[in-house]
């Protein structure tokens, strides 16, 4: 009735009641706020959780990728590559050979291991000024200490003697099962090749005289169509060998 009955009265009852609702609007709102903000610290603590979980995870990689790119830099040191091509090469002899365009006015030595974008190729036996004369993996006095599949093995690798992607791996134990298909890569005992450098793959195997196995290996390197090679050494090869001399020396 007031507020119907005089202007003045309405205006001052209008703002006693927009004050009243804007006290009560703005306490609901600061208890919503409370349990909001209750709401959101929780959920950034566990943001802040998992962002920790994660930069753990981070510095554990980055630690293990430290020490990945020590042992890379170490082996990497060890080994000196150098490119070449393929001048001749033989491939339908008993004794097959390649001569490349590199030689000792490049830093090629004897004893270096020969290999290509798809695997072992060869030995460098010889050395002029400014070419080099190997052994291809189809030469039978060639062997590759090999590691086959995931069984882990290690065992000798030579060519098989009649064509041109055909390697046999001898004196297994009897016990391995090796599956067809498996890859075949240098075992990084010698000290001509790196570790890893792939061969070839697994076919059959047999066993020989019921005391070793063998198995089939086809090359990944086409020699037919070889042409760019480059050409590894092993920098610290003198200094194994001299270590191994003072051994048999010693026995």
């Amino acid at each position: 009735m007031l507020h119907a009955s005089s202007t003045l009265q309405g205006i001052w009852i209008n703002r006693a009641s927009h004050r009243t609702m804007a006290l009560l609007w703005g306490s609901g709102e600061k208890i919503r706020s409370h349990f909001q903000l209750e709401e959101l610290n929780l959920e950034l603590q566990a943001e802040n959780a998992a962002l920790q979980e994660r930069l753990r995870a981070y510095e554990r990689g980055e630690v293990e990728q430290e020490e990945l790119a020590r042992l890379a830099a170490r082996e990497s040191d060890a080994y000196r590559y150098t490119p070449a091509t393929v001048v001749k090469m033989s491939r339908n002899r008993t004794r097959n050979y390649i001569i490349l365009n590199k030689g000792s006015e490049d830093g090629i030595r004897p004893q270096s291991g020969i290999i290509s974008d798809r695997g072992v190729v060869g030995i460098v036996e010889a050395v002029d000024r400014h070419y080099s004369y190997g052994l291809t993996l189809m030469n039978p006095q060639m062997s590759v200490g090999a590691r086959v599949g995931r069984t882990d093995v290690v065992a000798p690798l030579s060519w098989d003697g009649r064509s041109t992607s055909g390697a046999v791996v001898r004196n297994l134990p009897p016990h391995y099962e090796i599956a067809p298909g498996d890859t075949v890569r240098t075992s990084g005992y010698s000290t001509i090749f790196p570790p890893g450098v792939p061969i070839g793959l697994t076919g059959a195997t047999r066993l020989v005289d019921g005391s070793t196995r063998q198995v089939d290996v086809t090359l990944f390197q086409d020699f037919a169509t070889l042409r760019y090679v480059t050409v590894v050494e092993n920098l610290e090869r003198s200094e194994i060998m001299a270590l191994e001399a003072r051994e048999e020396e010693g026995q």
